[in-house]
């Protein structure tokens, strides 16, 4: 997700071509599982969702019935193994200096109600396993094996937890899960879809999918009251997968073939996924700070800064954000315990960069503390730097660590 790091685990919020070859069938079943109807439903899926993804099928899958006590005790699992409190607490500071969510949240509470409320199956990649809750009507349960299973074949294609790591960094992270979530959706989609009409259908052919896609998930809002209620930011992070990730896959197949989106195909960045193009990488840099101590520092994203445009400036927020080029923030200690922020913005050229400058910096009064914003050049790129809080003696310098 774009606030915080996101945990590994695949989570379904709604419920060249290559197949299983007959080597492997003949080695055994597709599905190792003690649940034999469960099992028995899962063998009969896998061929043709193995094809619809573009992914080979590699090893049976593992597969049992959960009950949501032993989900939420995985999830507090996750929680404290890939974002612990003092993590939490740092996101939470960064975020509400600028303005995007309430200084006292309780960011994991909010981020384990938000996981309860919505899963009905997840794929474990630490186990390999693929998990359904037992609560869930028997109608259902093709619908969600059908999502979780091309989390299952994408795990023995690629290594999903170290993508969506907590080391890789929230942005892009967001864009991995984007990835795989929308792929998973796409091929789901795609199944029903002909499940329903009796005939084969190519989405990839479908005009607009987003658009299209755009109510349903819209409607989750109101759906789930956990969503409802948290901050904006923490919405769009958890939607964003789903919505702009089927659209970002589509893109993919758009040129005749099922190309799954990993290796050369894997968007490192939410604002290659919106383009719906990996050929755009923003600009990576490091921030060297001096007279503080730095307690967290990451990117913030395309997807991020659209949502904070849109939260304090409002019209024109999205076509400003688009002119993003790279960033980084560094959320810094003081000696006397007081936090700040730091934060750089790259941007396509100084028009972009004084667009930016012009409109958030009318609005600074909406931040977590005072602020100032000014313009300024970094490795040669037109930047923006926002200091939040007492950070004014504080020295940084820019690196560019990984060209476009």
């Amino acid at each position: 997700m774009t606030i915080g790091r996101p945990t590994s685990v695949a989570l379904l919020l709604a419920g060249a071509l290559v197949t299983a070859t007959e080597a492997q069938q003949a080695s055994g079943p597709m599905v190792i599982s003690s649940d034999a109807q469960l099992a028995a439903l899962a063998e009969s899926l896998l061929p043709d969702l193995a094809e619809r993804s573009g992914l080979e099928l590699r090893a049976p899958v593992r597969l049992e019935r959960r009950s949501r006590a032993h989900l939420i005790a995985y999830l507090e699992s996750k929680l404290d193994e890939e974002f612990p409190p003092e993590e939490a607490r740092a996101v939470v500071d960064a975020y509400s200096l600028l303005g995007l969510v309430p200084p006292d949240l309780d960011l994991r509470a909010v981020l384990l109600g938000l996981y309860t409320e919505q899963i009905a199956g997840f794929y474990e990649p630490d186990s390999t396993a693929l998990f359904v809750l037992d609560d869930q009507a028997e109608g259902d349960m093709e619908a969600l094996l059908v999502h979780e299973l091309v989390h299952a074949i994408q795990d023995q294609n690629a290594d999903l937890a170290a993508l969506t790591g907590p080391d890789v960094g929230s942005d892009r992270a967001t864009a991995a899960q984007a990835a795989i979530e929308g792929h998973a959706t796409l091929v789901m989609m795609e199944f029903m879809a002909e499940q329903m009409m009796g005939m084969r259908l190519d989405l990839a052919l479908l005009p607009d999918l987003a658009a299209q896609l755009r109510p349903a998930v819209e409607g989750m809002r109101t759906q789930f009251p956990a969503l409802a209620q948290a901050p904006r930011v923490i919405q769009e992070s958890l939607l964003f997968p789903y919505l702009e990730g089927a659209a970002f896959v589509q893109s993919l197949w758009s040129a005749g073939e099922r190309i799954a989106p990993f290796g050369d195909y894997m968007p490192t960045s939410t604002e290659q996924v919106m383009k719906g193009s990996v050929a755009d990488r923003p600009v990576e840099i490091a921030l060297d700070v001096s007279g503080g101590h730095v307690v967290d520092d990451d990117v913030l994203g395309r997807l991020a800064i659209g949502v904070l445009l849109d939260e304090h400036v409002g019209p024109a927020a999205q076509e400003i954000a688009d002119g993003w080029e790279g960033d980084r923030y560094a959320l810094v200690e003081l000696s006397d315990g007081t936090r700040g922020l730091i934060w750089y913005v790259l941007w396509e050229d100084a028009t972009s960069r004084d667009r930016f400058a012009d409109a958030l910096g009318g609005v600074l009064s909406r931040l977590g503390a005072d602020a100032t914003l000014a313009r300024t050049e970094a490795a040669g790129i037109p930047a923006t730097v926002l200091r939040v809080g007492t950070v004014a003696d504080v020295t940084v310098g820019v690196r560019v660590t990984d060209d476009p």
